[in-house]
């Protein structure tokens, strides 16, 4: 089955590349979801939602639980991929968009994109929006317009039980330490570099890969979100949590603004496409954070191991 999935995924790499060409700790500030408003520069207007024939083309991973991953059944409501025959997609993004679509009257369809090609899938038509665990960062948010929240992340680091760095209480106790993180987050970007003379890496392409450099002791710990890290310690009780939130000794942001945008996650779409924007705003704005968090721990429960 891990063999099976292995091709799985890397078919779907495949694939995407060839058809198209880029997470964090607060309180939440609401329960629902407010509806942003991104204003769209000139000439570069959505002309419709993308939903008119009635299918919501969704563009994930797939290989990043527990928001999303690849299993080879239907099992607990996953869905096909469309460009990975015989492999099906689930998790939290999953669960999200459909209800999305329950709600819309819309049919679902996944399409596995890698994590860079989210933007440019949307910009190219191949997705309607991209439901992949990204937070709504005023640097992505300058790219696309972005519905949401649909999660509050917090961000965490994830060691073993037996490294050194175990017992630690603030980021200040993992100076030194070798470390990474997924490539084109916050974690790896602005995360990292706070941590006293640590010894970064080179970023990793997918969350799985990340923690297996950290279960092959590559690295000493990594930087993620907490349903990342939660999940990954699920299925491997070698591995701990480590949570600074709320003390002095967690990373820092210059503002609590910037902060909140970084645990805010949100759906993609592209630029001026306001009408599928505040379609799935109006879904998510009548869910409450315990709503999210409950659809959180079923999708960690049913998470396969890959």
């Amino acid at each position: 089955m891990k063999k099976l999935l292995s091709l799985a995924l890397a078919a779907a790499l495949g694939l995407t590349l060839a058809a198209c060409s880029s997470g964090t700790a607060t309180v939440p500030n609401t329960s629902t979801a407010p509806t942003e408003n991104s204003t769209a520069p000139a000439g570069d207007t959505a002309t419709g939602s993308g939903v008119e024939d009635g299918v919501l083309t969704v563009g994930m991973e797939c290989a990043y639980a527990p928001y999303n991953w690849t299993q080879m059944d239907d099992s607990n409501g996953a869905v096909p991929i469309k460009n990975v025959p015989g492999a099906y997609a689930n998790g939290y993004d999953v669960m999200i968009a459909q209800k999305i679509c329950e709600e819309n009257g819309w049919e679902l369809e996944v399409v596995s994109t890698a994590w860079d090609s989210l933007t440019p899938s949307l910009q190219s038509g191949t997705i309607d929006v991209a439901i992949a665990g990204q937070s709504m960062t005023a640097d992505r948010m300058a790219e696309v317009d972005m519905a949401g929240p649909y999660y509050y992340a917090q961000i965490v680091c994830l060691t073993t039980k037996d490294s050194a760095y175990a017992a630690a209480t603030s980021i200040a106790d993992l100076a030194g330490g070798k470390c990474t993180a997924q490539t084109g987050t916050i974690w790896y970007d602005t995360c990292l570099p706070q941590i006293p003379d640590a010894q970064i890496l080179t970023a990793a392409e997918t969350a799985p890969a990340m923690v297996m450099q950290l279960q092959t002791g590559s690295v000493d710990f990594v930087c993620t979100d907490l349903p990342t890290a939660t999940a990954a310690a699920s299925k491997d009780d070698s591995l701990v949590v480590l949570n600074f939130s709320g003390t002095d000794g967690d990373f820092q942001f210059a503002t609590e603004e910037e902060r909140a945008e970084n645990v805010n996650i949100g759906m993609s779409v592209v630029k001026g496409n306001t009408e599928l924007r505040d379609a799935m705003n109006n879904v998510l704005s009548a869910m409450t954070e315990d709503d999210f968090n409950a659809m959180m721990d079923q999708a960690i429960a049913v998470q396969p191991e890959v």
